[in-house]
């Protein structure tokens, strides 16, 4: 198994689209790229920390590779909105990608200059770190399994992700 860190809003709305993915093995909501140490949500919400919400996403390299997932991450958010994602604005909601290594770091490079190619080039999406890693509280992990399904926020975010998730990603998506 590998591991894939990516910035791209509300970490419960990119959370849910990984979940579906084919070859994901595990998704974890967190915090990076900040200065506080053992960040909370209210802090990290205050944009004052430095951290963005993030995702951690454990998949098998032999079913779907780096790349893929940053495609799949580039495709189900808006990569060329600066430190917002809809409604959610701040540098906690900034769209980044976090690479465990320069080959990792490599690929993001490519692949936000795909997603240039394909939208004329306004990427906003950083590539940061070295940063560490600080899991979310509890109460946010498979946040859309539970209670984000009676959340009006996440009914009105999370949906047109996944169709978004299956209609580019149809090969990519479980059944």
């Amino acid at each position: 198994m590998e591991t894939a860190i990516v910035a791209g809003g509300c970490f419960w709305c990119t959370e849910a689209v990984f979940r579906d993915v084919i070859g994901v093995a595990a998704v974890e909501s967190g915090y990076i790229g900040g200065t506080v140490p053992n960040p909370d949500y209210r802090t990290v919400c205050t944009g004052t920390t430095g951290h963005a919400e993030a995702i951690r996403v454990t998949y098998d390299p032999s079913v779907i590779a780096y790349a893929e997932i940053l495609d799949v991450f580039m495709g189900t958010h808006d990569p060329t909105q600066l430190n917002r994602q809809g409604n959610d604005v701040g540098t906690q909601y900034r769209s980044a990608i976090f690479p465990l290594g320069e080959g990792q770091r490599a690929e993001a490079a490519a692949a936000i200059a795909r997603a240039g190619d394909d939208c004329g080039g306004k990427i906003v999406t950083t590539i940061e770190g070295p940063a560490e890693w600080y899991p979310a509280e509890d109460y946010h992990q498979d946040y859309w399994e539970g209670e984000g399904r009676r959340n009006p926020y996440c009914l009105a975010v999370i949906p047109p992700k996944l169709m978004k998730l299956r209609k580019s990603f149809a090969n990519r998506v479980r059944g």
